[in-house]
């Protein structure tokens, strides 16, 4: 009785191993970001622009 009970488990995981397979890959569309990412976030941006301007001013 065990065996069978085993063998029907094994089954219900290849079933469903199977079936995320067909899946993979199938990404919808609204998940992905769309649109201009910057390498550097505004913060290090706006630092890095009162750096340059702040050096200016000094020389």
């Amino acid at each position: 009785m065990a065996k069978f009970s085993l063998t029907r488990l094994a089954d219900k995981k290849i079933a469903k191993f199977q079936k995320n397979i067909t899946k993979r890959g199938a990404v919808p569309e609204t998940t992905v970001k769309k649109g201009n990412d910057y390498p550097v976030g505004p913060i290090v941006l706006g630092f890095f622009v009162f750096v340059v301007i702040g050096s200016c001013k000094f020389t």
